[in-house]
């Protein structure tokens, strides 16, 4: 792909939709700080932002099935009749038909008023691009609105990375209303965005590559863990962007920089970042992750507070540098 072919895909004063991956956090005795998880999305949902639960920044792949399904009743509760979420149908690690699986999974979400997003698994692995989407398809058929996830192995290792048959085939299924794409990849994510445009321009690419924010000027949408760091300050960049005011790249450049210092290696820990970052704004009580979880080193929480000044997120001056471990 030329650099010229990437310039003219930039598209200033466009309209995205923006979702925040909700972290789950959590109160010194280790139980879940369900309070501010639930004032954290009412937050984020009078931003302008949707927010997405059960997903990879929530712990999703370390919760049983009654946490989840608590995790969505929160949801709820907290957004009121009607709001929709996005939420994550993980089947990993489960026994039983991957179809029928996927559609447990479903079918407790749309309960709660939210919407799907099937995560991969490695059942799949292997599997042709057409016996990928025949699963895709038969799990979504009679369903209204459901999303794709393509995630790389440094997320989680049942995910993968389609080949391009695939994803046209998904792109295919008329349930499945968009992907989400985290490869971290750039030149990836746009070749999605090629083949979505040729082939089914209303179908959503959700950029989760936290590594390049800005992926939403060359016609991504994104559902991001890093939107949930400030979720206000993702909708006032969007905002800047749709009115090509140029205070955008000050604030998405600040916005990136706290990416890249979260989003590092290893990249599971970026949801110790999230804790951190969140409790340094006082959004939530505590920096403790899920104990399965990988850590940040004690220093965490002295390049946060920076980050937090550059984004124009103010630490709350009560809390202590120190990290939760």
């Amino acid at each position: 792909m030329k650099i010229e072919s990437i310039v003219r895909r930039k598209q200033p004063g466009r309209k995205m939709q923006g979702i925040a991956a909700a972290l789950l956090p959590f109160e010194a005795n280790g139980r879940v700080a369900v309070e501010a998880f639930q004032n954290h999305l009412g937050a984020t949902h009078r931003a302008g932002l949707m927010n997405a639960v059960n997903m990879d920044t929530g712990y999703v792949n370390f919760l049983s099935e009654e946490e989840k399904r608590d995790v969505l009743r929160w949801a709820r509760e907290a957004l009121g009749a009607g709001v929709p979420f996005v939420a994550g149908a993980y089947i990993e690690c489960q026994d039983g038909e991957v179809v029928a699986l996927y559609r447990k999974q479903i079918d407790a979400i749309v309960a709660h008023g939210g919407i799907p997003i099937l995560f991969q698994t490695s059942r799949l692995h292997g599997k042709t691009p057409a016996e990928k989407a025949a699963v895709y398809a038969a799990a979504s058929h009679g369903y209204s609105h459901l999303l794709a996830f393509e995630l790389g192995k440094m997320f989680a290792p049942n995910g993968e990375i389609f080949e391009e048959e695939t994803i046209r085939r998904l792109i295919d299924i008329p349930e499945i209303k968009g992907m989400k794409h985290s490869s971290l990849d750039r030149l990836t994510e746009l070749r999605r965005l090629e083949l979505r445009d040729a082939q089914r321009p209303d179908f959503r690419i959700y950029t989760g590559n936290d590594l390049g924010i800005d992926m939403i000027e060359y016609g991504s949408d994104y559902l991001l863990g890093l939107a949930t760091f400030a979720p206000e300050k993702f909708a006032e960049r969007d905002r800047l962007w749709a009115e090509g005011d140029p205070a955008y790249y000050a604030l998405s450049d600040a916005l990136q920089h706290l990416g890249n210092i979260a989003f590092r290696d290893p990249v599971q820990a970026y949801k110790h970042s999230t804790a951190v970052f969140l409790h340094l704004t006082g959004r939530i009580p505590t920096s403790l992750t899920h104990p399965k979880n990988a850590k940040r080193p004690e220093w965490e929480a002295e390049i946060l507070r920076d980050c937090a000044r550059r984004v124009g997120a103010k630490a709350n001056p009560q809390t202590s540098g120190a990290v939760h471990l």
